[in-house]
């Protein structure tokens, strides 16, 4: 398997890698629907991560939602995996234009990576809501900073500080939607890794690609299974380092 795709990174002019959660739980940071996952919230909080991390409780309950996202969606910590170092590695070489991401970690940056697209946004990038003044996470995470230890405020207005991340309940960015769209529409190597393509709109971008080659490397099925020319069904950290010892 890692030789074929090896051969595919070796022969294409234009890949893009699409990737979701399942890239970055080989760094410790789990995802949303295993058993491990952040459904397990559920069981703190009440309420499912769906509404613990949308517009309506950050809105309604502000306390409630800061007290779940420092809990549960900063991995400050968390350091690059083998996937991650592959793909830079993969992009200094010119073998990997784009790299298309779901999640708001920020480790491929972290990895190395320039040509980032992050669909949800950032942990790393925090504002406020009225005044727009821009922080960094270590801000919001200094409780001096917050009201009630939690709920960070803003120095220039005392508006609310919200990470920069796209909440349930509202809609992506619409300049990173079309970049994303225009790499994948452009590609004739699409990799997708550690995702299971069930969360939209982000998963409906694979109908906008029109190349040839679509690999897929997720432990579990996905709905783009049957349009697959390569299916790995291993670690993508795994799959990865040793696609790399073959290139």
């Amino acid at each position: 398997m890692a030789d074929k795709l090896a051969s595919l990174l070796k022969s294409s002019k234009n890949t893009v890698f699409f990737g979701g959660a399942g890239v970055s739980t080989e760094s410790g940071i789990p995802d949303f629907r295993s058993e491990t996952g952040l459904y397990a919230a559920r069981q703190n909080y009440g309420y499912p991560p769906e509404q613990l991390i949308s517009r309506s409780i950050f809105k309604q309950n502000p306390l409630l939602f800061f007290r779940y996202y420092k809990e549960s969606l900063i991995a400050k910590d968390a350091k690059p995996n083998a996937a991650h170092m592959a793909l830079a590695q993969l992009e200094s070489r010119g073998l990997l234009q784009t790299v298309i991401t779901q999640n708001i970690d920020g480790l491929h940056q972290a990895a190395g990576s320039l040509n980032v697209l992050e669909l949800h946004g950032s942990n790393w990038r925090q504002y406020c809501v009225d005044c727009g003044k821009k922080y960094n996470l270590e801000y919001i995470l200094n409780e001096d900073n917050c009201k009630d230890n939690v709920i960070p405020i803003c120095t220039v207005c005392d508006g609310i500080v919200r990470p920069d991340v796209v909440l349930y309940e509202e809609g992506l960015n619409d300049e990173i939607v079309s970049a994303a769209i225009m790499a994948i529409s452009s590609a004739d190597l699409l990799i997708v890794g550690g995702t299971s393509l069930v969360v939209h709109p982000a998963a409906g971008f694979l109908r906008c690609f029109n190349g040839n080659q679509l690999v897929l490397i997720n432990k579990s099925e996905t709905p783009a299974d049957k349009n697959a020319q390569l299916i790995i069904r291993q670690s993508i950290g795994k799959v990865m380092t040793e696609v790399m010892e073959k290139i």
